[in-house]
């Protein structure tokens, strides 16, 4: 499978681990430079489908920055079916996806399309906005994101967060 679609949408924007011990992986990334992470605790990942199928996990997930890369931790809490939960079974913790950014959705979603590209999970997180995630046969899965005005302030809020942080409280909420 070709990766030449991502290729038009800048440069990669956020790493993103799965982790069982969320505390633990705060502590490693913290004692790095990387932080605060601010999470969203235990929310229901409305509007998720797996495969063309609803599915709503229950997941953590906690952002942080170094520099202008964003690190995403995410934590599962449930046994629903999701990228998450299939990676852990396998005993895929770590590294889990790279992720890019773009504004035009409709246009992302064209050039998918004309790549063959068919997500493996993807949707509008419950109206926030749309994602989508490909299995492109390398090690990672392949994330674009829709770049509007809520994740918008999230990348702001996560990386003024980071600007000014003094090393203390590595995880604190989003919200």
């Amino acid at each position: 499978m070709t990766s030449e679609p991502l290729s038009r949408c800048g440069p990669i924007r956020q790493c993103a681990y799965l982790v069982r011990d969320l505390d633990a992986a705060v502590a490693w990334w913290a004692a790095l430079g990387v932080g605060p992470f601010l999470t969203m605790a235990e929310a229901l990942m409305e509007g998720y489908r797996l495969r063309g199928e609803p599915v709503e996990p229950v997941l953590t997930l906690a952002f942080a920055n170094s520099a202008d890369l964003q690190i995403e931790l995410i934590a599962t809490h449930d046994d629903v079916p999701s990228v998450f939960a299939e990676a852990l079974a396998a005993g895929r913790d770590g590294a889990h996806h790279l992720a890019w950014w773009v504004e035009d959705w409709a246009a992302w979603e064209g050039l998918a399309a004309a790549a063959g590209w068919t997500p493996v999970t993807d949707g509008d997180g419950g109206g926030m906005a749309s994602f989508a995630y490909y299995d492109l046969g390398g090690p990672l899965l392949a994330e674009v994101m829709e770049l509007n005005e809520s994740t918008r302030w999230l990348v702001d809020t996560v990386r003024a967060a980071h600007d000014t942080w003094d090393g203390t409280e590595p995880l604190r909420p989003l919200f």
